[in-house]
């Protein structure tokens, strides 16, 4: 393992799209560009040197509207760490950033797959997250 850590295993563990009725749904094609993409990264120790990482995306409107859609996917992760990290600040980075850069690009199109097919079709991330950015804003 020359890299710092190598995935082991990927998977879908949950996804949801919520859209009570009707009316909601009419009401939310119309502002459903106006909704946050959001990210929540978890880990959780595992034996020999072995991390879960759950990355949660949520796409959901921010404003206090009783009509709205919910779309979630929970991502899990399963790395093995190199042996020679030990250090907590390169830890950090590699689930941070490192996994996230790797996992994006298939997180991302399920989510937008699940949106699609939710009907919303046209439905789009503008930008695309740059987990290293985020993080030396955050640790730096």
């Amino acid at each position: 393992m020359t890299e710092n850590f190598k995935i082991l295993a990927e998977f879908i563990k949950d996804m949801s799209s919520e859209t009570p009725d009707i009316e909601s749904y009419l009401f939310v094609k119309e502002r459903v560009s106006k909704y946050h993409l959001n990210i929540n990264i978890n880990s959780k120790g595992l034996k020999n040197k072995m991390i879960e990482v759950s990355t949660t995306l949520k796409y959901e409107d921010k404003e206090d509207s009783i009509k709205k859609s919910y779309f979630e996917i929970i991502y899990i992760t399963v790395i093995k760490i190199n042996e020679n990290i030990n250090d907590k600040k390169t830890l950090e980075k590699i689930l941070l950033c490192d996994v996230q850069n790797a996992i994006y690009p298939r997180l991302e199109k399920a989510l937008l797959n699940l949106i699609h097919n939710s009907g919303f079709p046209n439905v789009e991330f503008a930008k695309k997250i740059d987990f290293e950015k985020i993080y030396k804003e955050k640790f730096n």
